[in-house]
C-alpha cells in the first residue's frame, strides 16, 4: 500500500510541527505502508535542526515544490526585513506593523501559504495520474494544505485524510487575529468544507474530536508521543531544585501565580531561595521574560536558545520537575502540546498549570507522572511546588508512572497503520 503526505514541515525544519508525521514516516514501512512526502523546495523555516534529516528512512521518495513564503509576500508591502516567526504574534504592533497583520489575517486565509495550493494541484494531479496512490494524507497547520487535499479529492475522487496537529478556527491564538466578520466566517466555511469532504479526520486530542464531529462523520484520536532517545551518557538530576520548562513559552503561558508563588517562597525560605533553578529551553516572549524580572526571579534562571531535538531529552531527564503551563485561551481545555509526551518518557515529575479537566490533565492523571494545577489556583500550585520541594530535600523527588507505552511513535504508527487499511478496505 502507498501514500501520498502533504506537509510543509520536514527536516531540515525544527521545532514541534515536523516531528508528527516525520516520525509516522519512519515507522508506516513496518506496518507494510510505503509513504511518499510531498513538501516545500524552499522554505524559511523559524528553527532549523539538521539532525532531525537521520529520522527520514533511507530510500523515501519526497517530492519538492517551490512555494512563494510569507517573507516574500510582505516584501510587497514594504517590510523588506522581515523575519520568520517563531510563533509569536506581536501584541504592540507599529502602525505598519498593524497594516501588515491585518493584510496577514484577512487576504491570505487560512494562512501565507494559500498560494502553494494551486500549484500544488497542478503537480499532484500529474504525479497521481502517473502512479498509484491508495491514499493522500495532508497535515495542517499550515491548514492550507487541506485544501490542496479537498481540490484533489474534488478533482481525483482519491481517498483523503485529513490530519490535524491543531485546531483551526479554535486554534489558540485565533481570537488575537484582527479578522474581520467576514474573514471569520471564510475560516469557518473552509474548515467545515475540509471537514466534510474529508474520508477521515485525525486529531490528537478527545476535546478536539468532539468539536469537530459536529462536522466530520470519521474523527480519530491518534495523539502525538515519544520515540525512543538513544543515550550513551547516564543520567545525572540537576543539583538545584530545577524547574525546566522546554519549548517556546508565549504570553499566553505566562502565568503570573507562579512566578509569584516562587517569589514568595524565596522570601519565605532561606534554602529554598539557594536551592531554586529555572530554567528556559528555546523561545520565550518578551512579556515572559518581563514577568520573571518583575518578580525578581532573574537570578535563579538560565535562558537557553533552542538546542537540536536529540539533545532535548538531556534536560528534559536531568530536571529536577517539569514545567508544563497551557496557553490560557478560551480552547484551552483541548490544548494537547507535543512536549507532554516526550516529558512522560523523561521520567521525572510534571507540574502543569492547565484545565483540571482538560484533555492534558486526563494524560497526566491517567500515567500518573505529575500534578495538575488550575488556572487561578494560588494555593494548590503552592502546596504543590512545597511538596516538591520537600521530596527534593529528603532525595525522593521521583514518579512512579504507567502505561505510558501507549504513546510510543512506533504503537501510534500501528493505530495510524490501521486507519490507513480501514479507509482503502
Amino acid at each position: 500500500m502507498k501514500v501520498l503526505i502533504l506537509t510543509y514541515y520536514w527536516p531540515p525544519a525544527g521545532g514541534s510541527g515536523v516531528q508528527r508525521w516525520l516520525k509516522f514516516v519512519k515507522y508506516l514501512k513496518d506496518f507494510d505502508i510505503e509513504p511518499v512526502v510531498y513538501t516545500v523546495q524552499n522554505p524559511e523555516y523559524a528553527i532549523v535542526d539538521d539532525q532531525l534529516k537521520k529520522d527520514v528512512p533511507d530510500g523515501i521518495e519526497v517530492l519538492k515544490a517551490p512555494i512563494r513564503e510569507p517573507n516574500t509576500i510582505l516584501s510587497f508591502f514594504g517590510n523588506k526585513n522581515k523575519k520568520t516567526s517563531a510563533g509569536f504574534l506581536n501584541p504592540n504592533p507599529s502602525f505598519s506593523g498593524k497594516i501588515l497583520q491585518y493584510i496577514r489575517a484577512n487576504y491570505f486565509i487560512p494562512d501565507a501559504r494559500k498560494l502553494w495550493v494551486k500549484p500544488s494541484v497542478k503537480i499532484l494531479s500529474s504525479y497521481l495520474e502517473k502512479h498509484k496512490i491508495d491514499v493522500i494524507i495532508t497535515t495542517g497547520p499550515p491548514h492550507s494544505l487541506h485544501l490542496i487535499g479537498l481540490r484533489l479529492k474534488e478533482k481525483l475522487n482519491i481517498k483523503w485524510i485529513a490530519d490535524f496537529r491543531d485546531p483551526w478556527t479554535e486554534i489558540d491564538y485565533f481570537h488575537q487575529l484582527p479578522l474581520t466578520e467576514k474573514s471569520k466566517r471564510k475560516h469557518q466555511m473552509l474548515e467545515q468544507k475540509v471537514l466534510k469532504n474529508a474520508d477521515t479526520v485525525l486529531v490528537v486530542g478527545k476535546t478536539m474530536k468532539t468539536n469537530f464531529e459536529k462536522f466530520a462523520s470519521n474523527v480519530k484520536v491518534i495523539t502525538n508521543g515519544y520515540d525512543t532517545v538513544a543515550s550513551t551518557h547516564e543520567v545525572v538530576l540537576d543539583t538545584k531544585f530545577s524547574l525546566v520548562h522546554i519549548g517556546l513559552m508565549n504570553a499566553d503561558r505566562n502565568h503570573n501565580m507562579l512566578w509569584e508563588v516562587l517569589r514568595d517562597l524565596c522570601l519565605e525560605s532561606a534554602d529554598f531561595k539557594e536551592d531554586l533553578q529555572l530554567k528556559f529551553v528555546g523561545s520565550l516572549a518578551n512579556e515572559v521574560k518581563d514577568a520573571i524580572g518583575k518578580y525578581q526571579l532573574l537570578e535563579h534562571s538560565d535562558f537557553i536558545e533552542y538546542v537540536p531535538h536529540h539533545e532535548v531529552s538531556k534536560y528534559q531527564r536531568s530536571a529536577q520537575v517539569l514545567l508544563l503551563p497551557v496557553n490560557r485561551v478560551p480552547s484551552a481545555k483541548g490544548i494537547l502540546t507535543g512536549k507532554i509526551f516526550e516529558y512522560l518518557q523523561a521520567n521525572r515529575p510534571i507540574l502543569a498549570i492547565a484545565p483540571f479537566d482538560g484533555d492534558l490533565a486526563e494524560i497526566i492523571n491517567k500515567t500518573a507522572t505529575g500534578i495538575v494545577v488550575d488556572f487561578d489556583d494560588v494555593k494548590t500550585l503552592k502546596e504543590s511546588i512545597q511538596k516538591m520541594y520537600l521530596d527534593f530535600k529528603n532525595k525522593n523527588l521521583n514518579i512512579a508512572s504507567r502505561n505510558i507505552e501507549q504513546y510510543h511513535r512506533k504503537r501510534l504508527t500501528e493505530a495510524l497503520s490501521g486507519v490507513i487499511n480501514e479507509l482503502v478496505e
